[in-house]
């Protein structure tokens, strides 16, 4: 399964260096979401520890607030995640 531009957009931002500090956590999950991770349901219980698992790999991550863009430690964690998941832009064929 291909991405979309957006989560190419999203994903080779995630990997990007220096590490970025403006992505919104709303594009994470929707590369998650695209990627076929299993995401938590929303709710009064969700709480701002998310955890997810994506092709065997799990990890609890921090759901930024009040703003709605994930910081620095926040955006290498997702990263470490995302490469421990087998998801690098070369390997999801994004071109950055």
């Amino acid at each position: 399964m291909s991405l979309s531009n957006r989560h190419c957009q999203t994903l080779c931002a995630i990997f990007e260096q220096p590490t970025r500090a403006d992505i919104r956590w709303a594009d994470f999950l929707s590369l998650c979401r695209a990627l076929g991770a299993q995401l938590p349901r929303g709710g009064r219980t969700a709480g701002s520890r998310q955890r997810m698992a994506l092709r065997g790999c799990k990890a609890v991550l921090h759901k930024p607030h009040p703003e709605p863009t994930m910081k620095k430690g926040s955006v290498e964690s997702a990263r470490d995640f995302l490469r421990q998941a087998g998801a690098t832009p070369e390997l999801e064929g994004c071109t950055c």
